[in-house]
């Protein structure tokens, strides 16, 4: 059902793939469309208030050239960077169910299987990184045991992929200060720096 304040746009409401950079050596992997974001415009976390978010700090460690998006062809270009999300639909509460999950993720197998210069995987929320390991697992990538567990600034090293945990950008998190600008500006810091340091040791 359409927001009041976008009845005169014409909404999106497909599945959205990731965009971005196909020389990308970092991946930020999302939940799912938000409901009035990315499944009315189009691009995943554009004209909404977490991708407001995600694309300043983006811009701030120079992953894109400028610092929002509302609209998919609004200019913004990213750079060493491709976003994408586990699950390609806008799901009903922004809960998806484990059916959904599973039939999304051979779309994000897809794409780590040929985004081949991705280093740095930066998963917003514990969704998000099981995605990632699941989809690294499926790859026929051995997962570390005990499995890696999800928490803001956590890292795991699986095969070639560094794996970084962010709280996600969402309002939950960004109004009640669980997440802040430098929390999130230190995260794409390090993962920056991460890329770097793999294209030096390559």
């Amino acid at each position: 059902m359409k927001r009041a304040a976008y009845a005169d746009q014409q909404y999106w409401g497909r599945p959205l793939p990731g965009f971005g950079d196909p020389a990308a050596s970092v991946l930020v992997l999302g939940l799912a469309p938000a409901a009035h974001g990315g499944n009315r415009t189009g691009r995943i976390f554009t004209g909404d208030r977490s991708g407001d978010w995600l694309f300043a700090a983006l811009w701030r460690a120079g992953f894109a050239n400028q610092p929002q998006s509302v609209s998919r062809d609004d200019g913004l270009k990213l750079r060493a960077c491709y976003v994408a999300a586990a699950v390609r639909c806008a799901p009903p509460a922004n809960r998806p169910t484990p059916i959904e999950r599973d039939n999304c993720l051979p779309y994000l197998e897809r794409e780590l299987s040929l985004l081949t210069s991705v280093r740095v995987v930066v998963c917003l929320g514990a969704f998000g990184w099981d995605a990632a390991l699941r989809a690294i697992a499926s790859l026929g990538v051995d997962i570390p045991r005990p499995r890696p567990r999800f928490g803001h600034g956590a890292s795991a090293q699986v095969d070639r992929w560094t794996i970084l945990g962010c709280y996600h950008p969402s309002q939950q998190n960004t109004f009640t200060g669980k997440l802040t600008e430098s929390m999130l500006d230190h995260v794409f810091g390090t993962a920056r720096w991460l890329a770097a340091l793999s294209t030096l040791s390559a």
